[in-house]
């Protein structure tokens, strides 16, 4: 398969992914943790980079994103920032950090975009988290909305199965998404969700909608890095296509320097001064 070459290499921008959407150019979108990894996915041409909360997991060994905090987040955001050229660069908001009150979610929200110097931040949540929204769109800091499965929320959920297969959590899902976007959130990202209602969102809203697990009638898609490249072999979801198998290639390469260490076979007289 060849290499994706993107035509337009200016910085993208929240203003450029509605023009995506208008031109039906899908948004392609992928989390990164650090330095390296972001540096390898914007040169690929990658639309949008997300340092997401599941760096809790990913980076950090934990069993939700529950965990994870303000400045873990930072930590995260910042490394990643400094390796990026063209992407948007969004970071999720951690747990606790926006849902107490509005004035506490603004201090939070600007200390990251100091810090870090990304372009953006994402939030789940609806209705019930509007009053922080508002203040931080107020501050003119860009927001990106998350309906659906909701994984900061899963001790109330209890389960990570498909959201909003019922009429009524499917018509507060329409209701979310069409208030986020009254109130200034540049897109919405969909988690497992019926195929359907995906397609029905996005066709309702006039900015951008990302899926994870939504069904391929929204504006773009996103996966988290790792489990795209096969390094967590045990996480197999329906919505996630495996493009890498780095779990087994890293493993054989691990192994192959291990044997070679241990025979006296590395290194050789050219690897030494």
């Amino acid at each position: 398969m060849s290499k994706y070459i993107a035509e337009d290499t200016r910085k993208v921008t929240t203003h450029r992914l509605v023009e995506m959407k208008c031109k039906g150019e899908k948004i392609a979108m992928l989390t990164a943790y650090d330095y390296t990894m972001a540096s390898i996915i914007d040169a690929a041409g990658i639309d949008i980079i997300l340092v997401g909360d599941s760096a809790s997991n990913v980076m950090a060994g934990n069993v939700t994103t529950l965990p994870i905090t303000l400045d873990q987040m930072i930590y995260h955001a910042k490394s990643v920032v400094r390796a990026v050229k063209r992407a948007l660069v969004v970071v999720d908001m951690p747990f606790g950090t926006y849902q107490v009150n509005a004035d506490e979610a603004v201090k939070n929200a600007i200390r990251i975009m100091k810090e870090t110097h990304a372009d953006a931040l994402k939030l789940e949540g609806g209705e019930e988290i509007l009053p922080s929204v508002r203040k931080i769109l107020d501050a003119g800091i860009p927001i990106m909305g998350h309906l659906g499965l909701t994984p900061q929320s899963i001790n109330k959920f209890g389960t990570y199965t498909v959201r909003a297969k019922d009429e009524a959590e499917a018509a507060k899902l329409c209701h979310d998404a069409e208030l986020l976007q009254e109130n200034g959130c540049f897109a919405l990202v969909l988690e497992k969700i019926p195929a359907a209602l995906g397609s029905k969102v996005s066709s309702a809203l006039e900015i951008p909608v990302i899926g994870i697990g939504a069904g391929g009638g929204v504006d773009g898609q996103v996966l988290v890095c790792t489990d795209m490249l096969g390094m967590t072999a045990d996480f197999t979801p329906r919505f996630l296509r495996r493009y890498a198998d780095l779990n087994s290639v890293i493993g054989e390469a691990v192994g192959n320097y291990i044997c070679d260490v241990k025979s006296c076979d590395f290194p050789n007289e050219k690897e030494q001064y």
